[in-house]
Order: structure tokens, then sequence, then C-alpha cells
């Protein structure tokens, strides 16, 4: 399956939007299994047509989320509208939602085509309408030549395919992805994330998935709530998680990150208005641009974080050592062809990561292990976090 090269991005944020009403609200949700809060007095809003995605690890109450919005279970606390309609108690064949699970749950006794006519049917449509149905599914997700085949006679990526026509088939309002490209290779998966995101931009539909996978969140979303324990913990675009991160968690599960523990040296006017932000990160002298809101006083203690990418290794003494400058042994490398990563190890124990991006074909690279190299970044490369 070649990568899609239809538009995948738009312009799209009906949440900046006062006015705008959400078409998925969740109102205070919490679920209790017994003693067990899955999800704890969860507030959450979704817009029509957005590509939402539910990230966290395992066990975070992603998934319990979901499921509560497709029917399979019911909030102990709070309510769920769809629309403006509270949907609780409606069972979930009544609900204009559909799931497709990761297992992806095919009938191995039944052609590609009677697999997506199966919940057509199951609604009494007519043989005429199932039929152009079934067609009209088949070339969207383009399996026109694999109709008359059975799932086991399918690769992983063409029965992805075909479990994700048959949950659209029925057309429903809300498409639900329990993560959904798990089963299949990265290099599947990746071109199958620009397919979806192809097919609901098509369609128009509103896609809300669950996955454990960032960079595939970062990818196809339009906006990514980020969750731990039962809460959100920031919901934001792919670029305001990665560039932004409201928290240490956040920075440190999106991404490779360096987060270095500091005390504030000064920061603004001292009462957490915009300003230029000085820390020692215990013995190195940080310096951060005035871009940033720091709610943070001189002698507190904060974290400052940055990513490897904006760190530049070379080795070559810098004009200026005295901020954002660190000397250090390259103690490994990764290779990992488009781009390289060094741990660079320093006398206090300290290990920071840079990036490199690998423009030419260098074998034999100019810097390798056991060098002493220079980290430098400039000042609006890293960020603060007070939490």
């Amino acid at each position: 399956m070649a990568k899609s090269l239809g538009p995948v991005k738009r312009k799209f944020a009906p949440w900046t939007d006062p006015a705008a009403t959400p078409f998925i609200r969740f109102e205070n949700i919490t679920k209790k299994y017994g003693n067990f809060t899955a999800v704890s007095n969860l507030s959450l809003d979704i817009y029509e047509r957005e590509f939402f995605s539910l990230l966290g690890p395992s066990g975070c109450g992603k998934t319990t989320l979901m499921r509560m919005l497709a029917g399979f279970e019911e909030p102990t606390e709070g309510r769920i509208l769809l629309q403006g309609q509270d949907i609780s108690g409606v069972p979930p064949y009544r609900r204009p939602t559909n799931m497709m699970f990761q297992s992806y749950a095919l009938f191995p006794h039944m052609t590609v085509e009677k697999n997506i006519a199966f919940g057509l049917e199951q609604d009494r449509l007519s043989k005429g309408e199932i039929e152009a149905r079934v067609q009209e599914m088949l070339k969207l997700v383009k399996l026109e030549e694999f109709a008359r085949r059975k799932p086991g006679q399918l690769s992983g990526g063409q029965r992805q395919r075909v479990a994700l026509a048959r949950s659209l088939a029925k057309r429903p309002k809300v498409l639900l992805l329990d993560e959904p490209l798990g089963a299949l290779d990265r290099k599947l998966r990746e071109e199958t994330q620009f397919e979806l995101m192809d097919i609901q931009h098509t369609l128009g539909l509103t896609f809300l998935i669950v996955t454990h996978d960032q960079e595939e969140a970062m990818t196809v979303s339009d906006r990514i709530a980020v969750m731990d324990k039962g809460v959100i913990v920031q919901v934001a675009t792919p670029a305001e998680i990665y560039e932004a991160p409201n928290s240490r968690y956040v920075a440190d599960f999106i991404g490779d990150i360096n987060i270095m523990e500091a005390t504030v040296v000064s920061a603004g006017s001292g009462n957490g208005s915009p300003g230029a932000v000085s820390l020692d990160c215990d013995g190195l002298a940080v310096a951060v641009a005035a871009d940033q809101e720091c709610p943070a006083s001189a002698g507190d203690r904060v974290a400052f974080a940055i990513r490897p990418e904006k760190v530049r290794i070379s080795l070559d003494q810098p004009a200026d050592t005295s901020v954002n400058a660190a000397y250090g042994e390259v103690w490994d490398i990764g290779y990992l062809g488009d781009f390289s990563v060094f741990l660079v190890s320093f006398a206090d124990g300290r290990i920071i990561r840079a990036a490199q991006a690998n423009v030419s074909r260098l074998v034999d690279r100019p810097i390798t292990f056991g060098d002493m190299v220079w980290l430098t970044w400039p000042r609006d490369a890293g960020l603060v976090l007070t939490r």
C-alpha cells in the first residue's frame, strides 16, 4: 500500500472558537471497579470531524473512557453527551458510534465483502443498499480485487483495512479505534496512519483513537489528550504537546528529552510574569528566553527540559562557555540512519543526549566514542517545568 499523496493536514481548530459546540462532551466522568478508580472526575470536549487521540500508558484509563462512549461500560458518576444529548443508558447498538478493535474480529469463514456486509444485514438494509455500500467501502480502502478472498488469505494490513471498512459501512457519526494498528509492522503502520487520515478527512467523520504509541498519536491527531492514572494531564495539538509540555510527566512521556533539576537564579520580575529565566542546573548555568511564562521565583526548584535535536554537539569550543554550554565525553552513540544520538557523560555523572541529522554519507563519523565534545543550545530551545 503506497503512502498517500493527498492532503493529510488541515486548518481545523474549532476548540479555539468560544462559540463552537462540542460534538462529544464528557462531564465529570468517574468510573470505579470496586475500590479501584479507573477514571477520576474527568471532563473533555471533542469536536465534530476531529481526529482525537487518547494517549497514555497501559492502565491509565483511556480504553475505559472509550468503552463508556461506546456503551460497553456505564459511568459511575457524571454523564456523556453526544450532539448535546445524554446517552447514558443507551445500548451500544443504538448509539451512532462504531468500534474497531485491535484484534479486528473478522469472521474467518466469510469473504471480505461478506464481512463488510454483516452489520448492514443485521440492520436489515435492502440487498441493493448493501451491495452499493459494500462496493463503496471496498473502493475507499482499495480492496476491490480482494472482495472474494477470506481473511486467512490476506496480509495483516489488508485485514486491518477490512475491519476499517466494516466499521465505516454503517456510517457511524463517531468511529472508535482501539489500538487499531498495533498488529502491523512499523513500515506498514506508518503508511496506514496516512491512509486513516485521508479516509477520515474524506468522510468528514469524528475519529477517536486509543493508543500508547506516541508517534502514531503525533502523526494522525488534530489534538491529543495525555492521560495518567485516570485523569487527563494535558490536552493540546501534537506540536504543543511536543514543544510545550505542561509537566515533567508529559515532557518525559512524549518523545526523547533531557530533564535536569535546577534552581531558579532569576525569573522575570519574580512574580511569574514573562521574562528571561536564569537557572543553576547543579553547577551548569542555563539561560532561557523570555517567551514563556515561568510561575517561579528565585530560589525555587524547577526542571529544565530540552529535546536532544535542539542540542548542538561539536569538537570545537564555542565563543561563549559561560551559559548553555557543557563539556563532556562521548559515552555512547546510537546510529539510527537518518540521525545519530550521542550520549555525553560529564564529570558529575550526568548524561545529556544530543541528536544530529546525518545529512552526508559519512561512514567514519567526525565525532566518535571517547571524544571530548561541547554541547550548546540557544536560549529559546529549552523549557522550564514547575511541576
